[in-house]
């Protein structure tokens, strides 16, 4: 079976108070979602980070789509 780019994500209570973060790092999904929200590139951000990979870019934004992707939004009333 092909691994997915989530496969880079790791949820562990232990590292960061349980916020998925990218393997071997303490680099949070959030962080980088984040980073690319404000407009930087994925090479700005593995120039900022350099433990990052372009791939765990890649793994945070897939990862974030499978979240919210089970998510039903309520209107405001």
């Amino acid at each position: 079976m092909a691994e997915t780019p989530t496969h880079r994500i790791q949820v562990d209570p232990k590292i960061m108070g349980g916020q998925p973060v990218v393997k071997g790092t303490r680099i949070t999904v959030a962080l980088i979602l984040r980073e690319l929200g404000r407009g930087a590139s994925p090479g700005e951000i593995v120039d900022q980070y350099p433990h990052l990979k372009p791939e765990d870019i890649q793994a945070a934004a897939a990862y974030a789509a499978e979240v919210v992707s089970g998510e039903t939004l309520l209107a405001a009333e």
